[in-house]
């Protein structure tokens, strides 16, 4: 099936072929898919129902909040569709509109945590470098107005990026050899010999990726020049210890996003990019709540605190 430069309307229809190409292998990804999405919702709805019950919740622990939301979230955008090119031999198709709002959604919400990771930079910048003012600069109000541009600054970014995206021709097939909507596989399917339907992506990875990097790595400069300062061995490394879930988490996300979408369209490779979606999409969140419950003493105790009450 062959599209012409104005069949994209909201008419047309993309097969996602997913992993039809490894029959032999559908039973156990299906499985394996299943399981980990299973244990990804489960760790972040406890993460997220123990910070709700707790009475008092520290700037922290409201932004880990916000973090299991946004997780929770994209999982559900990505993962049931990936199940569902499991399950179809064929792979599963997915409407024009609907394409464009995956997209849409897992780049909002992949940008929203961008943010929220510069947020959460900010807060351990100020409890470390500013720990007599950080009751009042931290306050409720604050936090709150920050988790609220996080989303706001990721969902209109995406929103920018996905008009630019689907506004270009498809002249190729119709088939997306990968299991959901993302943007390099998108693209490789617009029929233009130039580099310009790379700028909009160019100019989203500034917006989500370098330009938070940059103001994370300001931070952490800020921490790491303070904590030089710190005479005690064991006060600074207390201290540091507050920041290794942060840090985590900021190398894991960083580092697949920037390896998927800061490069050029030519070095395009359908199996490894789908191989590392797959870590990017499933593992990663499964990763999250597993760092933060083992790394942070305030969720380990909260979560403590909910299982006593059940």
């Amino acid at each position: 099936m062959e599209w012409d430069n104005k069949s994209t309307d909201a008419t047309m229809e993309f097969l996602l072929l997913g992993f039809s190409e490894q029959l032999c292998l559908r039973v156990l990804l299906f499985l394996i898919f299943l399981i980990v999405h299973l244990v990804t919702l489960a760790g972040n709805v406890m993460i997220f129902t123990a910070v709700v019950m707790e009475p008092s919740c520290p700037p922290m622990l409201f932004f880990l909040c916000q973090l299991s939301v946004i997780e929770l979230c994209y999982t559900l955008v990505i993962v049931p569709k990936a199940l569902l090119s499991l399950i179809v031999v064929d792979g599963s198709t997915i409407s024009f509109i609907g394409c464009a709002a995956q997209m849409h959604l897992f780049v909002a919400l992949g940008g929203a945590e961008c943010f929220l990771l510069v947020a959460m930079s900010y807060d351990r910048y100020v409890a470390i470098c500013q720990p007599l003012h950080y009751v009042a600069v931290m306050s409720e109000r604050f936090c709150l107005r920050l988790a609220v541009a996080c989303c706001l600054g990721g969902f209109a970014v995406a929103l920018g990026l996905t008009v630019a995206v689907f506004r270009l021709p498809f002249c190729q097939s119709h088939r997306i050899n990968h299991f959901f909507c993302d943007i390099p596989a998108v693209l490789h399917l617009a029929c233009t010999q130039s580099y310009s339907p790379e700028l909009p992506l160019l100019a989203a990875c500034v917006l989500l990726l370098m330009f938070p990097l940059l103001l994370i790595l300001t931070s952490y400069i800020c921490i790491a020049a303070a904590l030089l300062r710190v005479t005690s061995s064991m006060g600074r490394g207390k201290a540091f210890s507050t920041c290794m879930s942060h840090l985590a988490i900021t190398l894991l996300h960083y580092g697949c996003a920037t390896f998927m979408y800061i490069r050029p369209k030519s070095s395009y490779s359908p199996a490894r990019d789908k191989m590392v979606s797959l870590v990017y999409t499933n593992i990663t969140p499964l990763l999250y709540p597993l760092i933060y419950s083992l790394r942070n003493k305030e969720i380990r105790g909260v979560l403590r605190k909910m299982l006593r009450r059940k």
